[in-house]
């Protein structure tokens, strides 16, 4: 199948990536899976290593090619969603480990914001209840409980994404740092009515603008991959790279999901 063309499909999910070759007719060419470890430090508290993730999405993809030489022309990201990164601009280092969407550490957080009268702003500005599931309040955790977190974050030295913009930032060698709308509007710090981070929001939750991935339509080019790897099978002796690709559409797994089964038209 050397001159069919293909898109290169990532499905980074809560516990394993999925890789898929889909050709120009919709059928699966090829797949590849790997799994990747939950930790639990402690009761009510789930956290993956962003490193982890990345790896395993490499594995995936790199099983893909096992007998195949692809024509991969563009590259798509459905992702868990509320997960919650935090990662240093320079190095590229996370400075703690991904708070996973499932995690409840700052349901007391949300509890006092509740109290303090914020809820019905919050939800007529993303149409989400506030609650410890989404990113917001795991963000303001990071940045409280890491050392040094919040004054970095101030200088512009950290950068948030939700997986999908973990991602794209490892595949375009940490030069793209964007998210869409359907990842966007998980976090609790979008105002899905006028599509864009919401300055009362962020001073709700404390958390600073600077820090923050552009967003964009899930249907748009969001870089390239670029990120120097090459991908050797020795096995079949063979040394595929997708440097070059278009990252063409990111979204959240579940609006993926609902595309997918063709409920496009849905409003």
């Amino acid at each position: 199948m050397p001159n069919t063309a293909c898109i290169l499909s990532i499905d980074q999910g809560t516990t394993g990536t999925t890789a898929l070759l889909v050709d120009i007719q919709g059928n699966i060419v090829a797949k590849g899976y790997r799994e990747f470890t939950q930790y639990y430090p402690r009761p009510g508290w789930v956290e993956h290593d962003p490193e982890e993730l990345w790896n395993a999405t490499l594995q995936a993809i790199d099983a893909l090619f096992e007998d195949k030489t692809p024509n991969i022309v563009a590259l798509g990201i459905a992702n868990q969603r509320e997960t919650t990164l935090i990662w240093n601009r320079q190095t590229g280092k996370p400075i703690y480990p991904a708070i996973v969407w499932q995690c409840r550490r700052t349901a007391e957080m949300c509890d006092t914001l509740t109290k303090e009268g914020f809820s019905e702003e919050i939800k007529q500005k993303t149409g989400l209840v506030l609650d410890a599931y989404f990113s917001a309040t795991k963000v303001a955790w990071i940045l409280d409980n890491v050392s040094g977190a919040r004054e970095q974050a101030e200088r512009g030295e950290l950068a948030f994404g939700t997986v999908d913009t973990w991602l794209l930032w490892k595949l375009t060698d940490g030069t793209v740092h964007k998210t869409d709308y359907t990842n966007a509007s998980r976090t609790l710090l979008f105002n899905i009515n006028t599509l864009s981070w919401d300055e009362t929001l962020l001073e709700i939750f404390n958390v600073p603008k600077t820090i923050l991935p552009e967003v964009f339509p899930s249907a748009n080019t969001f870089g390239t991959a670029n990120f120097y790897r090459h991908f050797w099978l020795e096995t079949f002796d063979k040394n595929i790279s997708i440097d070059g690709v278009p990252i063409a559409g990111i979204a959240g797994d579940q609006q993926a999901a609902l595309f997918g089964q063709l409920c496009e038209g849905v409003s």
